[in-house]
C-alpha cells in the first residue's frame, strides 16, 4: 500500500495572526490619516479640493484593480513576495507624494502607487494567508482579530501622523511614514509559507475559479454590498476633516474624529468576527449597514458640536471595518481557500469603486456646491440598498462536480 500523501506544512496561527496584524496596522494605519494632509497640501500647492481628493480617488480605484492580480500571485506563488513588492512601492510612493508638484505628479505617487502598494499590503493577501493556515472554525475569528489590527492601527497612527504634520511639516511626515512602510518587508517573512501541495479533487484552474464566482448569484451580491462600504467610510475618512473645518470646529476635534473611529474600529471588527462564527453573516452585514445609516442621519439632524462628532465617530467605529470579516468569511465559506486572495480581491474591487465615488464626488460636489450636503445623504440611500442587498446572499458551500487536480 502506499502511504498516505502528507498534509501540507502550515505556519502557526499565532505567527501569521502576529505578522499579519502588524503589517495590517502599518498599511491601514497610514493610509487612514490621508483626510489630514488635504489642507495643508491644497494650502501650500495651491491646489482644489478636487485635486486632492482625485488622486486619493485614483489611489482607491488603483487599490481594487490591482487586489485581484496581487490576490491571484498570492495564491499562486505565495504572499510573500507580493508582500515584499507591496511594502517597497509603499515606501515609494510616499516620498514622491511627498515631492510632487503638480496635480499629475501627485495622482501618480499618492494615487497609483500608493493604491498598487495597498493591493499587496492590506487584507485580501493577508486573509488568503489566514484561511489556509488557520482552521476552519476559528477562521471567522482570525479575520476578526486581523482586522482589528488594521483598526488599532487606524487609532494609533492618526494622532502620530497629526503630530508629524505639526512638528516637522507634511512633507517630512510623509518621508517618515516612508521609512515605516518598510519596516513590512521583516515583517513579511513571518507569513513566507512552505509550498504548495493539492489539497484534495476540487482543485481548479483560475478561469474556473472565475467563472464558477462570478456566476454564483451570491458573489455578485457580497460584491454589489461592499460597493457601499466603500462609498462610505473613504469619504468620511477623507473628507470629514475639512467638513468639520467649513462647520467651525478646530483641528483637534478632526483629529480625536479620526483616531475614535480607529480605536472603536477594534472593538467592532473583532465583535463582528467573533459573531460571524455564531450567526448568520448576511445578518451581521444587514445590521452594520443599517445602524450605518442611522447614525449618518442623526449626525445630520442634530447639532453639530464636538460631541456630537465624537459620539459619531465612536458609533462609526464600531461598524467601520466591522463588514471585513464577515464579507470574507463567506467568500472563503462558499468556494474554500484554494483562490481566496483573489477572490477576496475581486470583491475588494468593487469596494474601491464605491471608494472612488465616494472620495471623488465629495471633492467634485464641494467644489461646485460648496458644501457636502448630497453625498452625505447619497451614503444614507446607500445603506438602504446594501441591507437590502446582503439579506439574500446564501452561505452555504457550492456543490461541485468531481474534477481531476490541476497541476
Amino acid at each position: 500500500m502506499n502511504p498516505p500523501a502528507a498534509s501540507p506544512a502550515r505556519l502557526s496561527m499565532t505567527q501569521v495572526l502576529l505578522c499579519g496584524a502588524a503589517i495590517v496596522t502599518l498599511s491601514m494605519g497610514i493610509r487612514h490619516g490621508f483626510g489630514l494632509w488635504l489642507a495643508p497640501i491644497t494650502m501650500d500647492r495651491g491646489w482644489t479640493r478636487e485635486t486632492f481628493a482625485f488622486a486619493i480617488a485614483i489611489q482607491n480605484l488603483a487599490w481594487g484593480a490591482a487586489g485581484p492580480l496581487a490576490g491571484m500571485l498570492a495564491d499562486r506563488f505565495g504572499a510573500y513576495r507580493v508582500l515584499l513588492a507591496g511594502g517597497l512601492l509603499y515606501a515609494v510612493g510616499l516620498v514622491l507624494m511627498a515631492l510632487s508638484t503638480s496635480g499629475l505628479a501627485f495622482t501618480g505617487s499618492a494615487g497609483l502607487l500608493i493604491g498598487i502598494a495597498q493591493s499587496g499590503t492590506t487584507y485580501s493577501v493577508i486573509y488568503g494567508v489566514i484561511s489556509r493556515n488557520v482552521a476552519p472554525e476559528k477562521r471567522s475569528w482570525a479575520m476578526g482579530v486581523a482586522a482589528a489590527a488594521g483598526s488599532f492601527g487606524q487609532f494609533l497612527m492618526v494622532p502620530v501622523e497629526s503630530w508629524l504634520i505639526s512638528t516637522w511639516n507634511w512633507q517630512n511626515a510623509l518621508f517618515v511614514l516612508g521609512c515605516a512602510a518598510l519596516v513590512i518587508l521583516p515583517l513579511a517573512r513571518g507569513l513566507k509559507e512552505p509550498a504548495f501541495a493539492a489539497t484534495g479533487a476540487h482543485q481548479q484552474s483560475i478561469p474556473q475559479a472565475l467563472r464558477e464566482a462570478f456566476g454564483y448569484r451570491s458573489f455578485q451580491l457580497l460584491m454589489a454590498g461592499y460597493f457601499v462600504c466603500g462609498f462610505q467610510v473613504v469619504f468620511i475618512g477623507v473628507h470629514m476633516p475639512s467638513y468639520l473645518k467649513d462647520k467651525g470646529l478646530g483641528p483637534e476635534v478632526a483629529t480625536t474624529a479620526l483616531a475614535l473611529i480607529g480605536l472603536f474600529n477594534v472593538f467592532g471588527t473583532y465583535a463582528a468576527g467573533t459573531l460571524g462564527q455564531y450567526l448568520a453573516k448576511r445578518h451581521i452585514l444587514a445590521a452594520i449597514y443599517a445602524l450605518r445609516g442611522v447614525a449618518i442621519v442623526a449626525f445630520l439632524l442634530l447639532p453639530l458640536t464636538p460631541m456630537s462628532v465624537y459620539v459619531f465617530s465612536a458609533v462609526m467605529g464600531l461598524l467601520w471595518l466591522s463588514t471585513v470579516p464577515p464579507t470574507n468569511a463567506v467568500v472563503a465559506q462558499i468556494f474554500g481557500v484554494q483562490y481566496m486572495s483573489m477572490l477576496g480581491g475581486f470583491v475588494f474591487l468593487s469596494h474601491q469603486v464605491g471608494s472612488f465615488l465616494g472620495v471623488w464626488l465629495g471633492g467634485r460636489l464641494y467644489d461646485l456646491s460648496g458644501s457636502y450636503d448630497v453625498v452625505w445623504w447619497m451614503a444614507v440611500a446607500l445603506s438602504v440598498f446594501a441591507v437590502l442587498i446582503n439579506l439574500p446572499v446564501r452561505e452555504s458551500a457550492i456543490v461541485r462536480a468531481p474534477r481531476p487536480a490541476v497541476a
